[in-house]
């Protein structure tokens, strides 16, 4: 799809959007009209909504910045691989990136307000060297989380350059059979870790897995650094993603028990459906969000 195309969509899109959520006046961002305003009641409780850019990985990382910020949205979370931009489609964001497309990145990051927190799912290896270049790319590009299925065995080297860079790791969980789908295994592998290893739960996968996600928050209790955070229309491996508080997953329940246990963190959109057009469905997430977070801290 070209962009000119794109954008012209885009535009449709989020102008009906704006008034089925009831949106009054003009609504302008910086490049796009804006289809939300961010999470402002969810930030009062230290919670941090932001994109992951595989959301939209039909698209450059740049593009995916600009739809991270029509929504409002200050936060983003990078996958290795995405291209960089139109203009440079053969520079992938990742550790192999020159230091001048690493400023390039923080460049366009700094014109949209918009901080890259979170990096994933991305190798770790037990191999020093080459874990420590993943490292030294998340510690110049300022992310704060490097989300990741490690090895087993990795988690000696891994926890050192936690402890020397002060940059989390975060477990990720693919659905069953991968082999952190259980979080009793994620529990296994941090057991008399440092802080700074945890988990990047992922609700969605949960589901797909056969598993609920509040049961899994209350099991993890204490070790939950970042999510990959979904609602999904059934319980099922197939099942594909819906605009929050829609679907199987009871959101507005996950979120008070993630309250309940104080938790600050991280909450990636990853948004794997209707992978061309999804931004209207991410902005009824986006909105959905910030309004049980209302509720929450009142």
């Amino acid at each position: 799809m070209s962009s000119q195309v794109d954008r012209r969509r885009f535009l449709e899109v989020s102008g009906s959007l704006a008034v089925g959520l009831g949106f009054a006046g003009p609504l302008f961002a910086r490049a796009d009209t804006q289809l939300a305003h961010g999470a402002p009641h969810a930030e009062k409780l230290g919670w941090h909504l932001g994109c992951q850019a595989y959301s939209f990985n039909r698209f450059t990382f740049f593009e995916a910045v600009e739809k991270n910020e029509s929504l409002g949205l200050k936060y983003i979370e990078a996958y290795p691989g995405q291209k960089m931009s139109a203009e440079k489609p053969k520079v992938k964001i990742g550790p192999e990136m020159s230091k001048a497309n690493r400023q390039e990145v923080k460049k366009r990051l700094a014109d949209a307000g918009t901080k890259l927190v979170n990096f994933g799912v991305c190798r770790l290896s037990k191999d020093e060297a080459v874990s420590r270049k993943t490292f030294d790319f998340a510690a110049e590009m300022g992310i704060e989380t490097l989300v990741s299925e490690p090895a087993f065995d990795a988690f000696d080297t891994l926890e050192k350059l936690t402890d020397e860079y002060a940059i989390n790791i975060a477990i990720h969980n693919h659905p069953k059979p991968s082999k952190y789908w259980n979080p009793d295994t994620v529990l296994k592998v941090c057991k008399g870790r440092s802080k700074r290893i945890g988990a990047c739960a992922d609700t969605g996968h949960w589901v797909r897995s056969g598993l609920n996600p509040i049961e899994q928050i209350k099991k993890l209790e204490g070790r939950i650094i970042s999510f990959h955070f979904k609602d999904l229309n059934q319980f099922a491996r197939n099942a594909h993603d819906v605009p929050w508080g829609t679907g199987v997953n009871d959101v507005k329940a996950t979120l008070t028990e993630i309250h309940r246990q104080g938790v600050k963190a991280v909450f990636s959109i990853e948004y794997e459906y209707h992978w061309t057009n999804s931004l209207p469905e991410i902005a009824k997430c986006v909105v959905y969000f910030d309004k049980v977070a209302a509720e929450l801290g009142s």
